[in-house]
C-alpha cells in the first residue's frame, strides 16, 4: 500500500451514529483493508438522531477541519406539531401540548420572521458548556440548565411539505444556515410563533460548506469499495474543501520557500486568502496582505502523484 491518504470522504451518516463514530467507523475501514496510518477527523459535529452530509478529513486535509467547522449547513427538517419535549426532538419525554394547528398559510406568513439575523436559544441539550460543564450533561442530571441567546443568520428558509388536513400535524422545511444554529431551537421557535408547540422528527443535513448530499457515500459502500476498487476513488482531493478560495500559482523556487515557512513578497495579487499550488498540487493556504504573502497553514503533499 502507498503512504496515507489526504482528501475528504463525505460520509451518508446514518440516524443513531455519533459524528466521532463516523471517524472511528473509517479508521476501522482503513485497517481493516491495509492502508497505511491516517489521521482522521469530522468537518463539523452531527447529532445522533440527525442524519446526512458528514465531511470526513483524512491525512493534510484534516489540517482544513476547522475551516469547515465555520462554514454554512443546508438542513431539511420535520417538526411536530402540538408536543414539545425537553430534548426538542424524538428523544426526550413530552413536557408541553397545544391542540392549535396551524395552516400552510399561517406558517409560510411566519417564515420570514426567521429569515435573516436572528437571536436564537440553543437547546439545553446541547454540547455548549455552563460553567466548564456540558450542558446536555447538567439537563441529564436534572439541572435546569439557562443558556444566553445567541446570534445565528438564517440565509434562507422555505416549506416543502406539509401533513394534515386544513390545520397541520406537521411541516417538512428547508433552512440554509450560518455555523451555530441550532435547528432545534428554530422549530421550537417557529412552534411558538404559530401559538403551538413542536419538535424536531427528522433531520438530514443535505449541506456542509462545498460539500452536497449528491456527493456523499453509505458505510455500506464505503466498507465495499475499500475491499474492491480501493478508497482512492471515493476520495475528493483536499482542495475541494475549499472551493471559494482563489488559487495562487508558484513555481518550484517559492513553492519551496512556502514549505519552509517563508515569506513571499511583492505579489501583485489583491489580498486576501489563496491556496498556493505548484501545478495541481496544494502547498500551504496563504494571506496576502499589501503584496506580501505569508503562510496560514502548510500541507506536506508529494510533488507528483507516487
Amino acid at each position: 500500500m502507498s503512504g496515507p491518504l489526504s482528501g475528504w470522504l463525505i460520509l451518508d451518516k446514518p440516524r443513531g451514529m455519533g459524528s466521532t463514530q463516523g471517524v472511528s467507523a473509517v479508521k476501522r475501514v482503513l485497517r481493516q483493508n491495509g492502508y497505511a496510518k491516517t489521521k482522521v477527523g469530522h468537518g463539523g459535529t452531527l447529532d445522533p438522531l440527525a442524519e446526512g452530509v458528514l465531511p470526513i478529513a483524512l491525512g493534510e486535509a484534516t489540517k482544513l477541519a476547522g475551516r469547515m467547522l465555520d462554514s454554512d449547513k443546508i438542513y431539511a427538517f420535520t417538526v411536530k406539531f402540538g408536543e414539545e419535549t425537553d430534548t426538542l426532538d424524538t428523544e426526550g419525554p413530552v413536557i408541553a401540548t397545544s391542540d392549535v394547528r396551524p395552516t400552510m398559510a399561517e406558517i409560510e406568513a411566519v417564515l420570514p420572521r426567521f429569515t435573516g439575523p436572528i437571536e436564537q436559544v440553543p437547546p439545553a441539550y446541547s454540547a455548549l458548556k455552563v460553567d466548564g460543564q456540558r450542558a446536555y450533561d447538567l439537563a441529564r442530571a436534572g439541572e435546569a440548565v439557562a443558556l444566553k441567546a445567541r446570534s445565528v443568520t438564517i440565509h434562507s428558509l422555505h416549506v416543502t411539505a406539509g401533513a394534515g388536513e386544513g390545520g397541520l400535524d406537521a411541516v417538512t422545511l428547508v433552512a440554509h444556515v450560518s455555523k451555530g444554529t441550532y435547528i432545534r431551537s428554530l422549530a421550537r421557535d417557529i412552534a411558538q410563533a404559530l401559538g403551538t408547540c413542536g419538535h424536531v422528527t427528522y433531520l438530514r443535513r443535505i449541506k456542509a460548506g462545498p460539500f452536497r448530499e449528491e456527493q456523499a457515500i453509505s458505510l455500506d459502500k464505503l466498507e465495499q469499495t475499500a475491499k474492491g476498487a480501493g478508497l482512492e476513488y471515493l476520495l475528493l482531493p483536499l482542495e475541494a474543501g475549499l472551493d471559494d478560495i482563489p488559487a495562487l500559482s508558484l513555481d518550484q523556487t517559492s513553492a519551496q520557500a512556502v514549505r519552509q515557512g517563508r515569506v513571499l513578497s511583492g505579489m501583485p495579487q489583491s489580498s486576501g486568502l489563496y491556496l498556493a499550488k505548484l501545478g495541481s498540487v496544494p502547498v500551504a493556504l496563504m494571506e496576502v496582505s499589501d503584496g506580501t504573502a505569508t503562510v496560514v497553514r502548510g500541507f506536506n503533499l508529494p510533488d507528483v502523484a507516487e
